[in-house]
């Protein structure tokens, strides 16, 4: 049986705009150094382990070979800290906080891997606003986001800052 499509006309002016016509996220104006942030919760599994590992190409005994481990520093496989920090942008972004509002993620930086994050820790993060830049050419304007992740023992395991170019409240 043959279904009938409907075809949507493509405006060319909704298709370059990088902005959906309402999004939940918060514009550039309504950022405030000093604003603080909560992410939820995330459990780090053994399969978020082993599909970054896939995914980078970085197999690293530390990451995937648990006899190995005993004999080392750590004791214990640890997750990778890339893959921290990507979870961390996904939990940020869950807050619903840059949700449709970011025209692009211009820089991280400062980050350090402080403790190491073991499989079926739970970490969260807290994001701290620390300076905006309005940069109307742009649409947009930067903010400066200071992060700390923490663990369930309330320890910082990662901390850096983000630099994120957040759209303009549309005229």
């Amino acid at each position: 049986m043959m279904r009938n499509w409907k075809l949507c006309d493509l405006d060319e002016e909704k298709f370059m705009n990088p902005i959906p016509p309402d999004p939940r996220g918060m514009y550039f104006e309504e950022f405030e150094p000093g604003q603080e942030f909560i992410t939820a919760g995330r459990t780090i599994t053994e399969t978020d382990v082993v599909q970054f590992a896939g995914l980078s190409g970085d197999f690293n005994q530390i990451h995937v070979d648990a006899e190995y481990c005993q004999n080392t520093l750590i004791g214990q496989r640890i997750a990778h800290g890339l893959l921290i920090a990507s979870i961390t942008s996904g939990l940020a972004v869950q807050t619903g906080v840059l949700e449709g509002t970011v025209i692009v993620f211009r820089e991280i930086s400062e980050w350090k891997f402080i403790k190491p994050v073991y499989l079926g820790d739970t970490i969260h993060a807290k994001l701290r606003v620390r300076e905006t830049k309005e940069m109307r050419r742009t649409g947009g304007g930067l903010v400066t986001i200071d992060i700390d992740v923490i663990n369930q023992k309330m320890e910082v395991v990662n901390k850096g800052s983000w630099i994120v170019l957040i759209a303009l409240r549309p005229a």
